[in-house]
């Protein structure tokens, strides 16, 4: 997938787009429609289909007293937004000048190069230009003196009626809810991250781990999780410990996402892991000795692999 960060830059590489509009984060299945939507109708024309989005997340600038948590870093975003399909990504720099950007002006520019812009698709709640007073309603108005047409793609629900949204997922990421979660996503909850140097507990207690530096800032509540964590090709199985190990009181008590991975004993210091969360074990808690916890763990991972195999 191409990765450019102008309108410009579009232009000399694809002609004839089908464009899909938002912020995308988390990559949900109301995401993945619209950006769905822009790739079927690319193909079935022969035109290119290109997701825009944004960096960093609108409201870190516009309001970041109330920004959420980010779901996914922009590298993740990325990741995600190429395995829907889509042949490229305008990832458009957000800052206080593009901000201002009148809703007109907004559309003007991303239409303005020739024989570029086929076809709009956005979410029925997506809004954007300065103070976000443009809507589906105003590009539909604005797309004939543009020559390009609209469709709007309406909100997403889960079987049993929850409206999907980044917001809804977050709050169940939260309160460790991961199938609800997983139900609007349409995937496994996950997290990418780059592994770094910890201080080799799990080594001491014959279980190695990586220790993961998250790229994105929403974790699920402290606990042992089965997962399965995807290294390049490889999709394997593990267990995650997320919290400040209490049973080791004298060391640094900072939240740590660490990530045993089964059967397996490479070096992955500075690479990238995504981490995807099946199911809750238990809870995090301090244990009297190391052996206790060794055997825990042990029993962890037998629960664990159950659940994988």
């Amino acid at each position: 997938m191409h990765v450019v960060r102008t309108v410009e830059e579009l232009a000399r590489i694809a002609r004839d787009v089908h464009l899909a509009i938002g912020v995308f984060d988390g990559m949900h299945l109301g995401h993945q429609r619209v950006i769905g939507q822009a790739r079927d109708d690319a193909r079935a024309s022969g035109g290119t289909s290109v997701a825009l989005t944004f960096d960093p997340h609108p409201m870190r600038l516009l309001q970041p007293h109330k920004a959420p948590l980010l779901l996914t870093s922009t590298e993740h975003k990325l990741q995600l937004i190429q395995q829907v399909g889509a042949d490229a990504c305008l990832l458009l720099r957000f800052d206080k000048a593009f901000s201002e950007t009148p809703p007109t002006q907004f559309i003007a520019m991303i239409a303005g190069q020739r024989n570029l812009l086929r076809e709009i698709c956005v979410g029925t709640r997506f809004r954007f230009g300065h103070n976000r007073a443009g809507d589906v309603r105003l590009i539909e108005t604005l797309a004939p003196s543009h020559g390009f047409v609209v469709k709007e793609i309406k909100s997403v629900h889960t079987d049993d009626g929850e409206m999907i949204s980044s917001t809804a997922v977050r709050q169940h990421v939260l309160h460790g809810r991961l199938d609800r979660a997983a139900a609007m996503l349409g995937r496994p909850f996950s997290i990418l991250g780059t592994v770094k140097k910890g201080d080799r507990v799990g080594h001491q207690l014959g279980y190695p781990t990586a220790n993961l530096d998250p790229h994105n800032e929403l974790l699920p509540p402290d606990g042992v999780y089965a997962v399965r964590v995807v290294i390049g090709n490889e999709k394997l199985g593990g267990v995650v410990n997320i919290g400040v190990r209490p049973t080791f009181a004298d060391r640094d008590r900072t939240r740590r996402l660490e990530v045993h991975i089964f059967d397996f004993n490479r070096e992955v210091y500075g690479q990238d892991l995504e981490v995807l969360f099946l199911q809750r074990l238990r809870d995090e808690k301090k244990f009297d000795s190391t052996e206790a916890l060794r055997a825990q763990i042990a029993d962890d991972e037998q629960a664990a692999r159950k659940i994988l195999w």
